[in-house]
């Protein structure tokens, strides 16, 4: 009976052999093969009550607690959604009520609020452990108004002269004061000897792996160039994430001659959010999105794309507005955002979902407790797919089908072939594909059905409404009759060794 018991346990061992592998190859992971969770220190966790300094949970302008201990406990808790890296806003020492992190006061300082330079470097270190990159905010554009370099007559020349930005030419971009804060005069050989030191500072100190830049559009070209060059030298492969604040991705693009890696893909944020957070949308303007930036930039696939961050209103406000389910919203533009090219960027909160309207509603303080169970393990399964599938990584994006809010997309990479079939309409829709090859299936990943091919030689791809799939094109082998015949024997062989000993153990019991 033991032997028979033994057999019958390791049948949903044969039964998980036997199903497809990955079709991905084991390559060295590149930034484009990231996925990024961001994180707003002071709104995240507090995980150290003895640095809650002038903490008013009910003031939104105020700190509300959140520190880098927090974040240090809630790494497994990222990790466990599947996401690769961190991006925090700026932890350096900030003037009275610079929760945000934009109002410097010391570059190479951390702010007492979120704790000490050890536990930057144990944040960056715990991270490493969970094979987890760290991005870390750098500012270059402005300090605080309450620098001390603000009021040191010596240091004039280290500003621009104060006036506001009345227009949009580069002059004034680049010396205005942005929101009324001092603007640094990059040009200055000693303020680009300090933010050279101050870079070289944190990637020293803490071994972090790269920097958002903020602001990038208001200094000169000449100085990121130098910046991106040196920070380079003094760390292989930093990645460097530039923010330019711009629809116009020419105008972007024309940063990444700098040396600047990535930006924040605002013509896709612009596009995305307007998209997905209402019904019956088409996804026409989306995919013209791509086109676009396969023109403009060198490297199209490490954009940053993301539906909603700390300056914007968040993507669950937008859907709420619209009268729409923001977890049904969610779903639909979370799948473009991980299937189609880019480094996809979550706010933290997302997956809760947090609502917030204009800054600095948008920044509420994390609510742990209240995490929805169908956007956890939707980011789970995306992440994963992008980890196990090269082509959602470094394939090519082909539009196949693109009608009414309906819409199918290819990806490629060697012997990988993704579809992405998004039915962003308000009713069931469906399509004949034709452009793929012969005696072949579609697995849906998400929704876990499967396509076949017609006899006419297509494959006819159904959505419900407000639905979305991702589908690996794999070899269609039919049933495997061998092994259902094979479990079916063993289920067999048990069932009759059970009656067996069961007539044998009543013949016994009668005797007796």
């Amino acid at each position: 009976m033991k032997k028979f018991a033994a057999l019958f346990m390791i049948i949903p061992f044969l039964l998980f052999c036997a199903l497809p592998v990955g079709a991905a190859e084991k390559e060295e992971r590149a930034w484009q093969d990231e996925s990024i969770y961001f994180i707003m220190v002071d709104r995240f966790m507090n995980g150290d009550a003895s640095n809650d300094y002038d903490v008013n949970p009910d003031d939104p302008k105020a700190y509300h607690g959140g520190d880098l201990q927090g974040i240090i406990d809630k790494l497994d808790y990222i990790k466990d959604m599947g996401f690769t890296t961190i991006w925090l806003t700026p932890i350096m020492d900030n003037q009275k009520k610079g929760y945000h992190g934009y109002w410097i006061k010391d570059f190479k300082a951390v702010d007492e609020h979120f704790g000490t330079m050890e536990d930057a470097k144990r944040l960056v270190k715990e991270a490493h452990k969970r094979d987890m990159k760290v991005i870390f905010d750098f500012v270059v554009n402005h300090t605080g108004d309450q620098h001390p370099w603000v009021s040191d007559p010596a240091k004039k020349d280290w500003y621009h002269e104060e006036q506001p930005i009345m227009g949009d030419s580069q002059g004034e971009l680049e010396n205005g004061w942005l929101s009324g804060l001092p603007d640094l005069n990059t040009e200055n050989p000693n303020v680009k000897n300090y933010l050279f030191d101050a870079a070289d500072y944190w990637i020293n100190q803490t071994d972090v792996d790269g920097f958002r830049l903020d602001t990038v559009k208001h200094v000169p070209k000449e100085f990121w160039s130098e910046f991106a060059a040196h920070v380079k030298e003094t760390k292989k492969n930093f990645f460097l994430l530039g923010e330019v604040w711009s629809e116009d991705p020419s105008y972007i693009a024309d940063y990444e001659k700098t040396g600047i890696d990535s930006f924040v893909n605002y013509p896709f944020y612009k596009e995305a959010s307007k998209t997905f957070s209402d019904a019956g949308n088409s996804l026409n303007e989306l995919y013209t999105v791509w086109e676009r930036s396969q023109h403009y930039f060198k490297s199209p696939k490490v954009l940053g794309n993301f539906l909603d961050n700390h300056d914007n209103v968040r993507f669950t406000h937008l859907a709420v507005q619209n009268k729409k389910n923001p977890v049904t919203r969610l779903k639909l533009g979370l799948t473009y955002m991980f299937t189609s090219p880019g480094i996809p960027i979550v706010y933290y909160g997302t997956e809760v979902p947090l609502d917030g309207g204009e800054d600095p509603d948008n920044r509420k303080m994390m609510d742990f407790k209240s995490s929805d169970d169908d956007l956890t393990k939707l980011l789970d399964k995306l992440n994963a797919m992008k980890k196990q599938y090269p082509a959602l990584t470094k394939g090519d994006f082909k539009e196949l089908f693109n009608e009414e809010g309906f819409a199918i997309f290819k990806r490629t990479y060697k012997d990988n072939t993704m579809i992405i079939s998004i039915n962003n309409d308000t009713k069931t829709r469906a399509e004949s594909l034709k452009d793929l090859p012969d005696n072949q299936q579609l697995r849906g990943l998400l929704l876990d059905g499967i396509v076949r091919q017609s006899k006419d030689g297509s494959y006819k791809l159904g959505m419900d409404r407000e639905t979305a799939d991702v589908f690996v094109v794999e070899e269609d082998e039919g049933y495997n009759w061998l092994f259902i015949g094979f479990v079916g024997g063993v289920l067999g062989l048990f069932v009759l060794a059970v009656t067996i000993i069961s007539i044998k153990n009543k013949k016994t019991t009668t005797e007796h």
